[in-house]
């Protein structure tokens, strides 16, 4: 059955005319076919998402698992966008070292982590999850780097195309400026409904393709399009923390993920749209339960072979702590972090290298920075550059 979810208009641009897709309010209409496949997908990723929640209560410091992830979803998101940074440039960036790609790139993947940590830290003092907080977002998505002629924090004034060089010869046009008012309005009222019956986790995954559809900005719509599925779960108490990106799994399987957002689109599939998301977030909730065990099991094995270092544990494992919350430091960053002279984090540091636990990675005599490098390779997995 093909489902209608929305209308062509007519706009021009530069005297040329072309058909902008004015998608229809949610939820679908007609209503969405559960059948008991798509069901038995929700509930298995609901599943998997109480067994994160279960994870990430029992670590012995929430914020040393999520400051990093969120760092990995800032980069996987961006990548999607064409940037080649990698997570040793954003946190060498961070750190006010010279990263190995272009500046904009890690720049971008930076506001990212920035407009995250706004929008989460909104929601925790009680303020809604709306348009406003939405543009807050962009504005600091976009402020730095190559988006910040991009009108940030502001709705687009003017028509937008994905794919083809002109509107007339997009793949496909959004909505003309005209139209967004009551999209945006529409997608809001969405956003907090609750006796229309879309549960919590098909409402994440239907406003996703619902904002990308509106395409509202000049730039940054895929990042903050990423960015409002873990509000939403988080908003509706289906995560505790923001311990759940899905830029891995779109970034890997990102063929379908734009064939299934364009089948919404021309024939109303909304039900495809879903059974791609929910095995998404059950195989991406999966992921991170096992990157928080691993990593913990990583932290356990390197202090006890570092209590067995005689004299200089004590020291030893004062670095190890530090470089668990940030895996590449220098030596100046950890004497101001630990309080220990610079001759007595120099030994430390040598003796985590003999023993294999972190590598200098500048191969300069001077300013040298060091990477806890078991650490990186497990929060690296699958977020090297396309």
């Amino acid at each position: 059955m093909t489902r209608i979810t929305g209308h062509y208009v007519t706009s021009t641009m530069n005297g040329l005319a072309h058909q902008a897709f004015v998608p229809s309010a949610l939820p679908p209409d007609p209503p969405l076919r559960v059948d008991p496949l798509l069901d038995d997908l929700r509930e298995r990723a609901l599943i998997a998402l109480g067994e994160l929640k279960g994870v990430t209560r029992v670590l012995p410091d929430t914020r040393l698992f999520l400051y990093h992830y969120v760092r990995k979803e800032a980069l996987l998101s961006s990548q999607i966008e064409g940037t080649q940074s990698s997570l040793s440039d954003l946190l060498l960036f961070e750190m006010d070292e010279a990263p190995g790609v272009p500046i904009d790139d890690v720049r971008e993947v930076s506001n990212y982590v920035d407009a995250l940590e706004h929008g989460l830290g909104r929601l925790r003092s009680g303020f809604p999850l709306s348009l406003r907080l939405i543009r807050e977002m962009h504005e600091h998505l976009l402020r730095r780097g190559r988006g910040a002629a991009k009108a940030p924090g502001e709705f687009r004034r003017s028509s937008v195309w994905i794919g083809g060089p002109s509107p007339d010869r997009a793949q496909f046009v959004p909505p003309p400026a005209e139209h967004l008012p009551d999209c945006l309005r529409a997608l809001e009222a969405f956003f907090h409904a609750r006796d229309d019956g879309v549960p919590p986790l098909a409402r994440a995954a239907l406003a996703h393709v619902q904002f990308e559809t509106i395409h509202p900005f000049l730039d940054g719509n895929g990042r903050l399009g990423r960015l409002l599925i873990v509000l939403l779960l988080r908003e509706a108490g289906l995560l505790d923390e923001p311990s759940l990106y899905l830029s891995l799994y779109f970034k890997t399987r990102r063929e379908e993920y734009y064939e299934r957002l364009n089948a919404v689109r021309s024939s109303g599939d909304w039900e495809g749209w879903l059974r791609f998301f929910y095995e998404g977030v059950a195989a991406t909730a999966g992921q991170a339960v096992d990157t928080a065990q691993r990593l913990l099991r990583l932290f356990d094995t390197d202090r006890q072979r570092l209590r067995e270092t005689g004299r200089l544990a004590g020291n030893a494992l004062q670095l190890h702590e530090r470089m668990t919350y940030h895996p590449i430091r220098s030596i100046h960053r950890l004497v101001e972090e630990t309080g220990l002279t610079k001759p007595t984090v120099a030994r430390g540091l040598e003796k985590m290298i003999e023993l294999g636990i972190v590598d200098e990675i500048t191969g300069r005599k001077r300013n040298k920075a060091f990477a806890y490098r078991q650490y990186l390779a497990i929060l690296s997995e699958g977020a090297q550059p396309l």
